[in-house]
């Protein structure tokens, strides 16, 4: 999906995107690069603000992702775009595991949800 002309970019002191703001009413709502929204409408300095303590650190989390078996499957983000989220099974930095990529759609769909880091999650490979 193109970003739409009302998002304005935020980028930090070297030029990584960190996200963008859109205007709600007499603010604005802070959306991440994975295309969710991290806020109500708030000032255009906490918007900034909260871009900047965002970073990009929760790309590399893991995340979990819906298959079409039913099982929630560990996976990893490899690549993001405003055209699709890529990512593959988290390999618990194994090197001799098939390499299983997936691409879904941005933004962020629902069939791809953070993992609760207190929810033990064991490898689907062993």
């Amino acid at each position: 999906m193109p970003v739409p002309t009302d998002w304005i970019e935020h980028r930090r002191g070297d030029r990584e995107l960190l996200g963008w703001m859109r205007a709600a009413g007499d603010g604005f709502v802070v959306i991440d690069l994975l295309g969710r929204e991290r806020t109500d409408a708030v000032d255009w300095l906490e918007a900034e603000e909260t871009l900047e303590s965002l970073g990009i650190g929760y790309l590399a989390d893991p995340y979990q992702l819906l298959l079409d078996d039913g099982r929630w499957l560990r996976v990893r983000i490899t690549e993001v775009s405003t055209d699709e989220i890529r990512v593959k099974r988290d390999d618990w930095g194994a090197i001799d595991i098939p390499l299983l990529e997936y691409t879904v759609a941005f933004p962020m769909p629902d069939t791809l949800r953070t993992v609760d880091p207190a929810a033990p999650v064991e490898p689907d490979w062993l």
